[in-house]
């Protein structure tokens, strides 16, 4: 809503602010800050009167109020146009008419002005209103700088805003300029966002931010903002231009993230809003009170300490201490300083000149606390509590101190002066020291003047830990024997008593001798009130019996005396209680007077005239049993005298004596003590003394006397003095006496005199009542109240100095008793949380002394309750206003709940009387007994796997679902399983260690227990934890193994980072090596095997990849090293390229890296590297340098599952063998070492690259009949054809040395590799006997080097070894799928497999497997080609398509069936599948049809020249050139056609001239040759797929033996395995060079096509009309018949049964894939024949049925033996074959689904079907 009545608001400039109410002028705060920063300062500022109001915590901000002062600000629409640039005019944008009236015309010129170079012509196009008019459209022609002014004329006619415009054509095209007419409006411009600071909870931040009318109209405003924000101003006014600022003050409740809008409100009848966003942060503060290590009560090591202590502090001083409040918050903290509510009479000795402040975030303030104890011996506690802005944190200062004061003592409490004569001095010193630090007033209460004795120094002040030497002087002036007790009044200290004893002696009069031993005596004789008994009396009693003298020579009563009463012996009072019970200042005394005098003190007042003072009357009264005598002492110089001076007083009698004032001056002060002595008149001569035991020292009287003789009208002396004086009286308890002392300073140069009106103020005791102090001087006075109750009184003692009632000082004090007050915390209640039976739990519970006097307390528990509750301490001390923590425990014994009762009694001694009678307090404490359990909250926690010495940490979460909190004790018990020693094991170190094995729990709540694995094997590890619950018998781990119960079960396994290659693949000039071949080169099943084992702890020493080395060659820490042999090539060929695929089947990250030697060797400076190297080093040197063997990339990091590829390559570009060392590291795991090798030979050099040098055949039973073929596989690197030959004459040796049984067979010693592929040799190893066979063979290489193998076999006996000899099964059937992620570059077609293992299969058989040809090429078909790699190969494998095209994106199944060769072999088929791209091909058919053609073009054309005609006979041609290109230049000279044109270059095949020294210049010149002639097109490279095959094939009767359950699976070719093979036998009686063949086979091979298929069908024919002629098949049945010869034994079992089953036809047992089958159905066959032929029993049949049962018969025979013939098997596979390829292929077109479910249709059965069968004969119904 807006407000009632707006109140406009004044705009301020950047030179002036706004200011106060009231205007401000120099030197005035302002209200608002006008600088440039967003914040205001919340303190700190002015407070103005009137205007300011309190925040919290003592903080005060000002109200903000902005006067009505009005400066102009320059409006937005009187700025400058806006300006735009059309195609070289510039012109504004917009034309705008603001305060316009109706009926009035406004005319405005629009300027166009041409900033172009060049003239421009324009024109336009009036506006489409009528309210905007300008002149009638003309061209306009601007010169370059010209201007011209368009006016536009805007008429009004009705009060809206109008719009309009005017174009403007050019050429080039179109602009316009908008005419706007716009009403007045309200508009408030500020900012969308204001960020205040952050801000603490209950403090107050603030921010500004301008408001500004940017309308035309006064506007009225009204914010409206959400809490906690509010702004100042919150409503106005603002004219148009004006601007304001406004502040936002930001008072946060809580602890929250704000982002709000504020509404700014504003207009007159329509109102308008405007938001802005408040964007503040609010936190909570956290104050603690740091107290410094030096200060602290305790010096226990803590991180914040909250006790000051400020130890013994003199009294009257005041001493400071600081302690540190720290904001441990990131906003600023503001706080207060809060105090207890003291009693009223608390002495406030603690005080703090902070009441409130603001601590700033992270930050520190230092708080003072100041102690200015008042109390002699009274420890002080006090508590400052700083309180957070909104009280939301309470931190407690406990301050602690004591009050110390002097300590006055003197060295010898009597001074005895022996005796001297009248008329002599003497002078003896007192040492009297203060023992304290703190000084110490001190006066001796003589007056020197008037006495015998005199001190030199009767009053001063003992610095701290002084002594001073005082000069003590007796001057008697009678003969007799003087004693005083003279005390020494100390402030702050209870008074001291000292005895002055001396003896005078005149010639007539000499006493006795007084010593030390007379007073001891007369104390005593004191007690037992004997001494008012003079001594002669006493020594007529000890004559007569009636006294006696003790041990100690004091005088007693007889023994009569009842035994059990012993006689009285002295007791020394307090010097307080002597001082002040001396029977004349109280009404008490603590023996009586035996000499009194009256009056003690008077007062002559005003004595005027001075010569008519009246004398004061005195009396002494005489309360002994003995005559006494007075003799007062002369003062010389005195006013005041006594008469007479020595007078004698009868026993209980009292005599009159006057005191004479004689003053000398006006208007002066007079003051004196007059001293007198008292003894018995028996001591006036040592002569009537007879036992010196009843000699009794004198009385010392005395008499304080003032007097002033001040006329009326003067004005006696102003006192200039000091008091000090204590406001309360120290705490004591009712019906006590509590003293405490004042002093009196005479700062002045004049006496003073005192005098304290006893009777104004009864209830106080002052001693002395009044007396003088000289200049300079002190007076000690001390006081003394007896309080009865505990309510507080006020004593009011009026003091008046110099006789004159206008100088009196009103000394105001309060006493009280202190009764006993302790303070129990909850009311007297304690509550205990519930408690786990057996187990105890402690709460800290306090109490507080809320007296002024230290208090003693002891609990007493009851005895039955002592077993559950306890408390420590029991008893102890509270000094006064201390609170003290207690610790309780409870410990309940059964489930149950507890209340329970304590008393404590207090009182003011040790120990505290627990009697009834006693203080005593009660608390109530209320606990419960239960039980609960622990739990986890996952008992089974799978860590999973954990790298090998790796830290790793996790929390188990414990759950107490219990109303108990429950202390726990866990352990941990270790399992290592996995393939390891367990006695090894058990001695490891515990591999999981918890953060904490102890812990609490507390009730319906969870802990977290952090656990750290490490383990230290690559094992599975199970760790159980147990836990306990703790109570107070099974305090520990150790008492709780048997009562552990298991928590939970932790299961974790140690792994090391590993890897494995699982695929590779080679290009460049290792394309034509088999993946196997490569596997092999590589060494990678040993790599694999390593990477998979664990690291050797050398191998550890560096567990990343570290540059540790100095040298060249780092050192070895690893002891594996394997062999990456990258093959060999010719110089300058393609490098040799290996991927490999690294795969992580781990289950860790793995990192690997392949770190050469330089890459192990750290950076060092030139000067420390050694200079020499060695052969070694110069050559790894060279290959690092020359980077001859590089790998990409050379690190990485694999995730689990993860794969990789690497590659690797060789460059060939020096001649020789290249060694590198590279470390294979894998960060955390292994370390292996491999060597890196390659070979380059020379262009031409005919090279065998040999694996090794070793070959181990697979091991051979013996006795076998058909041993394997095996192979040993050679590798040719070279450019050219190698023939190689095998030497058998070691093979001969070993042949001779096994009876000539052939143990080693070469069947191919001779043979040629081509170039770049793998030669096989093939070998049978039929060993004699079960032992190892070594043979060394050397193998020659024809124009090349030899090499000396080492050829090894083991025979084997399968009956000892059983089931244990595994190696005739080695290969099972199975594929090996290869990876389509590794590819080599440019690769755009991948094969499904990459390796084919068929497996132990039996010989004349033929299997197939079927792999998919991919495209990955998305826009390019493809060209395949198959080939076999030796035409051996390729007559035993067959690939169906061999060629053929893949387009983008598709797939194409190839069958690789291979036939066995029909004996036991070991087969390793490499097969190469060359693609290409299917448009590089047709390019390079065209290239290649132009260069033909050009050839031919070439060839009949000539141009002759003169240079020709002249050079004839010098013909020039190149160095090397082919057939073809001389055949060309031949012709091309002997033709003699002149051409008008040019010819294209001469054709040639890329002439190689001699290769020069380094390969930059042989590319040189082979780009200069290749740019002179046209070269022939080259065909594209192909990219080589290899598919290798392997397979193992056994005789049929090995394999039926070895594998029967794999026999029927396999269809047997009996055509095939009746073909004679290769080898019949293994004693080599086939020629070894395989060129010796049968002349048939011969003949056969050499025929033609047609020759063969008329033979074909000849003996088909043949063959059908003997199957069809029935003759045929008798004559055979009838041979069958025949008697068995003798060689016919010799056939198998299964062949014999056949024969005498009368089969028609020899067919072997091997023919069918089931010969068991095939006896089961011949004999149903035969059964049923004689059965049906068997005449019936029962009924006769025909002769005509019979014919006719037995001629069907014979058709059925000769249908089934049509179906055992061999071609009908082969057809029969063959279709199958067949059709399952064809399904095949379906389906990986998408055909044929073959996961789809299947469907049944079922038909209708057909009721016209004819049964043809015929009817079964009677005997089969």
């Amino acid at each position: 809503m807006p407000p009632p009545r707006p109140v406009p608001i004044a705009t301020r400039t950047a030179a002036a602010g706004v200011g106060t109410e009231g205007g401000a002028g120099p030197g005035r705060a302002t209200g608002v800050d006008s600088g440039s920063g967003m914040l205001a300062r919340v303190y700190g500022e002015h407070q103005s009167s009137g205007s300011s109001q309190k925040l919290r915590c003592g903080c005060t901000r000002k109200k903000l109020l902005v006067s009505p002062q009005q400066i102009p600000k320059q409006s937005a629409r009187k700025a400058k146009e806006k300006k735009g640039i059309f195609w070289g005019i510039e012109v504004a944008e917009t034309l705008s008419w603001h305060d316009w009236e109706l009926g009035k015309e406004i005319i405005k010129h629009l300027i166009l002005k041409n900033v172009h170079v060049k003239t421009q012509k324009l024109s336009y196009r009036c506006p489409s209103t009528r309210v905007f008019i300008t002149v009638f459209p003309q061209p306009i022609v601007l010169s370059p700088g010209m201007s011209l002014n368009l006016p536009v004329i805007f008429r009004p006619t009705e009060k809206k805003e109008y719009e309009d415009s005017i174009c403007f054509q050019k050429t080039e095209g179109e602009f316009c300029v908008t005419l706007r007419a716009t009403l007045p409006r309200h508009s408030l411009f500020f900012p969308a966002a204001v960020h205040l600071p952050i801000c603490a909870v209950y403090n107050v931040t603030e921010a500004v931010f301008p408001l500004r009318n940017v309308g035309d109209l006064a506007t009225v405003f009204a914010w409206k903002t959400p809490s906690p924000f509010h702004m100042i101003p919150d409503w106005g006014m603002l004219n148009p231009g004006a601007e304001c600022m406004v502040k936002v003050v930001f008072q946060p409740k809580a602890a929250v993230l704000y982002d709000v809008a504020a509404t700014c409100w504003f207009g007159d009848e329509e109102k308008q809003k405007r938001t802005i966003q408040l964007r503040a942060l609010s936190k909570y503060p956290y104050l603690r009170v740091n107290v410094p290590r030096e200060l602290c009560e305790d010096a226990q090591p803590r991180s914040f300490r909250d006790v000051l202590c400020f130890g013994s502090v003199p009294v009257g001083t005041t001493v400071e201490k600081c302690v540190e409040i720290c904001n441990m918050s990131v906003v600023d903290a503001p706080f207060r300083i809060e105090r207890a509510k003291d009693p009223l009479l608390q002495d406030h000795v603690f005080s703090c000149d902070v009441s409130d402040g603001v601590v700033p975030a992270k930050g520190k303030l230092a708080l003072c606390i100041q102690f200015q104890p008042q109390t002699v011996g009274k420890h002080s506690a006090d508590y400052f509590t700083v309180v957070s802005a909104g009280c939301l944190l309470q931190t407690v200062l406990k301050v602690v101190g004591s009050c110390k004061g002097p300590l006055v003592s003197v060295h010898q409490f009597f001074m005895d002066f022996d005796w001297i004569n009248v008329g002599e001095s003497l002078m003896q010193t007192l040492e009297i020291s203060n023992n304290s630090d703190a000084p110490a007033y001190y006066q001796f209460d003589i007056d020197g003047r008037g006495s015998v004795f005199s001190f030199d120094h009767p009053c001063g002040v003992l610095e701290g830990t002084t002594t001073l030497v005082l000069k003590v002087t007796f001057r008697p002036t009678h003969p007799i024997s003087y004693y005083r007790r003279v005390v020494c009044l100390v402030h702050h200290q209870e008074p001291i008593y000292v005895d002055l004893f001396g003896t005078c002696h005149s010639d007539t009069d000499k006493p006795a001798i007084l010593r030390a031993r007379h007073l001891s005596w007369y104390r005593t004789n004191t007690v037992r009130g004997l001494t008012f008994y003079p001594p002669d009396i006493l020594s007529m009693m000890l004559k007569d019996g009636k006294l006696q003298m003790d041990e100690k020579r004091a005088l007693m009563l007889p023994l009569e005396i009842p035994q059990d009463k012993p006689p009285e012996e002295y007791s020394e009072a307090s010097s307080m209680t002597e001082y002040f019970h001396d029977g004349s200042s109280s009404d008490l005394a603590l023996f009586p007077p035996h000499v009194s005098v009256s009056p003690r003190e008077y007062d002559f007042g005003c004595c005027l005239p001075l010569h008519k003072v009246e004398p004061l009357p005195l009396c002494v009264t005489n309360h002994t049993k003995g005559k006494i005598s007075v003799a007062w002492t002369r003062s010389r110089g005195s006013a005041f005298q006594v008469t007479p001076e020595v007078c004698d007083i009868p026993p209980l009698k009292s005599s009159a004596f006057r005191v004479l004032f004689q003053p000398t001056q006006l208007n002066s002060l007079y003051a004196a003590e007059l001293e007198g002595f008292a003894f018995y008149k028996v001591l006036r001569h040592y002569s009537n003394i007879e036992e010196d035991t009843t000699i009794c020292p004198s009385w010392c009287l005395t008499v304080r006397l003032r007097a002033h003789t001040y006329e009326a009208e003067r004005e006696h002396f102003i006192p200039q003095y000091t008091l000090d004086v204590p406001k309360t009286f120290p705490a004591v308890a009712p019906n006590t006496d509590t003293y405490c002392s004042m002093l009196l300073l005479n700062t002045g140069t004049s006496m003073i005199t005192f005098g304290v009106n006893q009777a104004a103020c009864p209830s106080v005791l002052v001693k002395p009542h009044s007396g003088h102090i000289i200049p300079g001087g002190h007076q000690i006075f001390f006081l003394c109240t007896h309080p009865v109750n505990t309510d507080s009184q006020q004593h009011v003692l009026p003091l008046q100095l110099n006789s004159c009632p206008g100088y009196t000082q009103e000394i105001a004090l309060r006493s009280s008793g202190e009764s006993l007050h302790l303070l129990l915390e909850g009311d007297g209640n304690l509550y205990f949380k519930p408690t786990y039976i057996g187990a105890s739990s402690t709460r800290m519970y306090t109490i507080k002394n809320c007296t002024r006097l230290p208090m003693v307390f002891a609990w007493k528990i009851h005895q039955s309750d002592r077993k559950i509750l306890s408390v420590t301490p029991t008893t102890g001390l509270l000094q006064p206003y201390e609170a003290m923590a207690q610790a309780w425990t409870f410990a309940p014994d059964k489930k149950t709940k507890y209340l329970l009762r304590a008393v404590v009694f207090v009182g003011r001694e040790s120990p505290v009387p627990m009697s009834p009678e006693s203080v005593r307090y009660t608390l109530r404490i209320v606990g419960e007994g239960a039980l609960g359990t622990i739990r986890a909250q996952n008992e089974h926690l799978d860590l999973g796997n954990i790298l090998v010495g790796d830290l790793q940490s996790y929390n188990v979460v414990l759950l107490n679902d219990g109303i108990c909190s429950l202390n726990y004790v866990l352990s941990v018990e270790q399992q290592i399983t996995g393939p390891c020693d367990p006695e090894e094991v058990c001695s490891d170190a515990l591999a999981l260690e918890l953060e904490h094995s102890k812990g609490t729990i507390p009730a319906r709540s969870k802990a977290f227990v952090r656990i750290t694995v490490k383990p230290a094997r690559q094992l599975r590890y199970t760790w159980s934890i147990k836990h306990a619950i703790c109570t107070l018998t099974v305090p520990d781990l150790v008492s709780t193994k048997e009562e552990q119960q298991p928590l939970c079960r932790i299961v974790a396994a140690g792994v090391y980072p590993t890897f494995c290659i699982t695929d590779v693949c080679s290009a460049g000039s290792a394309s034509g090596i088999s993946k196997l071949q490569l596997w092999r080169l590589f060494s990678l099943d040993t790599l694999n095997e390593y990477l998979e084992r664990d690291p050797t702890p050398r191998e550890l020493t560096y567990r990343v990849p570290t540059r540790h080395s100095t040298c060249s060659i780092p050192p070895v820490y690893t002891p594996i090293l394997l062999d990456f042999n990258f093959g060999a090539a010719p110089i300058d060929s393609e490098p040799t390229l290996v991927m490999l695929l690294m795969v992580n089947k781990g289950v860790v990250p793995v990192e690997w890296a392949f770190l050469f030697p330089s890459d192990q060797k750290m950076d060092m400076e030139h000067w420390a590297e050694d200079a020499e190297f060695s052969p070694h080093e110069l050559h790894q040197m060279r290959i690092q340098d020359n980077h001859l063997f590089s790998i990409s990339p050379k690190s990485g990091r694999l995730l689990p599952g993860q794969e990789e590829s690497v590659q690797l390559s060789h460059r060939h570009d020096f001649i020789g063998t290249d060694h590198l060392p590279v470390l294979l590291k894998v960060s955390h795991g292994r370390e292996i070492l491999l060597n890196f090798s390659g070979v380059t030979v020379e262009q031409g050099q005919r090279y065998v690259h040999f694996t090794s040098t070793k070959h181990l055949f697979t091991p051979i039973a013996i006795g076998s009949t058909h041993p394997p073929t095996q192979i040993y596989e050679l590798y040719n690197g070279s450019s050219v054809p190698v023939m190689f030959e095998v030497q058998l004459d070691n093979i001969e040796r070993i042949q001779e040395e096994n009876f000539r049984h052939p143990v080693f067979v070469c069947l191919t010693p001779r043979r040629e590799i081509p170039p770049g592929t793998t030669g096989h040799i093939e070998w049978i190893f039929s060993p004699l006997e079960a032992r190892m066979y070594s043979v060394d063979v050397p193998i020659h290489i024809l124009g090349g080097d030899s090499a000396l193998i080492t050829f090894q076999g083991v025979g084997y006996d399968p009956n000892i070894m059983g089931e244990t000899a595994r190696f005739n099964k080695v290969l099972s059937p199975s594929v090996i799928p290869g990876s389509n992620k590794l590819t080599v570059p440019g690769q755009v077609a991948t094969l499904s497999h990459h390796r084919i293992c068929i497996g132990n299969i039996p010989d004349c058989i033929k299997a197939s497997r079927l792999v998919f040809l991919n495209n990955t090429s998305e826009n390019k078909a493809v060209v395949f080609a198959w080939h076999v790699g030796t035409p051996k190969d390729s007559g035993m494998l067959q690939i169906v398509p061999e060629l053929g095209v893949v387009q983008p994106g598709e797939s194409t199944p190839c069958f690789i069936m291979l036939q066995a060769s029909g004996r036991a072999s070991f087969y390793s088929i490499d097969l190469v599948c060359e693609v290409y791209i299917q448009e590089s091909l047709v390019q390079y058919e065209r290239g290649l049809q132009e260069w033909e053609r050009e050839k031919e073009r070439q060839a009949v054309e000539f141009t002759i020249t003169e240079k020709d005609l002249r050079a004839e006979k010098k013909p020039k041609s190149p160095a090397r050139r082919s057939s073809d290109s001389a055949e060309m230049e031949k012709l091309a000279e002997s033709s003699a056609v002149i051409r008008k044109y040019k010819t294209l270059p001469p054709i040639g095949n890329h002439p190689v001239p001699n290769p020069p020294a380094s390969c930059s210049q042989r590319r040189q010149l082979l780009d200069k040759e290749a740019g002179r002639l046209w070269a022939k097109p080259e065909p594209p490279k192909p990219i080589l797929l290899h598919l290798g095959v392997t397979a193992r094939s056994h005789s049929i009767e090995d394999f039926f033996s070895n594998f029967t359950s794999e026999f029927p699976k396999y269809f047997l070719n009996c055509l095939f395995k009746d073909q004679p093979s290769e080898s019949e036998s293994v004693d080599g009686s086939r020629d070894r060079d395989r060129i010796v063949m049968d002349p048939s086979w011969l003949s056969l091979a050499a025929a033609s096509k047609q020759e063969m298929q008329i033979v074909t069908d000849m003996l088909t024919g043949v063959i059908r009309g003997l199957l069809e002629d029935t003759q045929f098949h008798d004559a055979v049945s009838r041979s069958l018949d025949e008697p068995i010869p003798y060689f016919s034994q010799l056939r198998c079992e299964e062949s014999a049964e056949l024969q005498d089953k009368g089969q028609s036809s020899r067919v072997p047992s091997r023919v069918s894939p089931s010969p068991d089958l095939y006896l089961e159905e011949k004999d149903e066959g035969m059964k049923e024949i004689r059965q049906e032929t068997s005449p019936s029993n029962d009924s006769l049949v025909s002769w005509e049925r019979m014919s006719d049962l037995f001629h069907h018969e014979q058709l059925r025979e000769q249908k089934m033996m049509m179906r055992r013939q061999p071609a009908f098997g082969n057809l029969v596979e063959l279709v199958l074959e067949n059709t399952l390829q064809n399904i095949l292929i379906e389906a990986s077109r998408g055909e044929v689904v073959l996961t789809a479910r299947p469907r049944v249709i079922a038909l209708p059965p057909n009721p016209f079907q004819r049964n043809t069968n015929p009817a079964p004969p009677p005997s089969r119904a």
